[in-house]
């Protein structure tokens, strides 16, 4: 019974992170102070192909997951694939409605919310086991491969994303670095600090990456 309640309040996780990481994501660009690597790459592409931010956060969902199959001779993973169609198509709703857009908020305290909810979104999702984003599978693999610490490979891929989207064209500034500072070396604590508080069992972290890409 016990291990029947863990699961599912885990799996409560998933939809909840996913809907505070895109809400964080939406604010980014909102902001209008440079958004995360990987809409700066999706904004980019959007100026050369016409996709829209939850097409081609999965078009980088699947090169991520063939890079991480091909590398640990596995079969793919599929959930991460609806984990980035969901996100971005929720960040399309909430570019579309604008609800920031009544708010008379600062930017930079907008940039702010945005770097917490991204942050908190990443762990919530980490933590649940199931569809994690692919960019943290992938980090994951190469934690696990190389034992460097998982903000270095999450950031070494982020910082990949967010050169080739600002050569296309794609918003950089400020909030990008924030989020690549802020977000990736909040996960863990915040990953931590859930756990403590809300005292669930096993949690799933970035120190245990076999158990959180399967």
């Amino acid at each position: 019974m016990l291990v029947e309640r863990v699961r599912r309040k885990n799996h409560l996780l998933y939809p909840v992170g996913c809907l505070v990481f895109s809400c964080g994501a939406y604010l980014f660009i909102h902001s209008d102070l440079g958004t995360d690597p990987l809409d700066v790459f999706s904004l980019g592409l959007m100026r050369h192909l016409p996709v829209t931010v939850g097409v081609s956060q999965t078009l980088v969902a699947v090169v991520c997951l063939v890079v991480v199959a091909a590398w640990t001779r596995e079969r793919p993973l599929v959930a991460p694939l609806f984990t980035f169609f969901f996100c971005g198509s929720v960040i399309d709703l909430l570019r579309w409605s604008d609800p920031a857009g009544a708010l008379p908020v600062p930017s930079a305290a907008l940039l702010a919310c945005a770097v917490l909810l991204c942050a908190y979104g990443s762990a919530l999702i980490i933590m649940s086991g199931f569809g994690i984003r692919t960019i943290d599978v992938l980090a994951l693999a190469m934690t696990s491969r190389w034992r460097w610490p998982f903000w270095t490979t999450k950031g070494l891929i982020e910082t990949s994303l967010m050169i080739s989207g600002f050569l296309m064209g794609g918003p950089l500034g400020i909030g990008t670095v924030c989020f690549l500072v802020g977000v990736d070396l909040l996960i863990q604590p915040l990953i931590k600090a859930h756990y403590r508080i809300f005292r669930i069992p096993r949690p799933v972290t970035p120190e245990r990456p076999v158990q959180t890409v399967r």
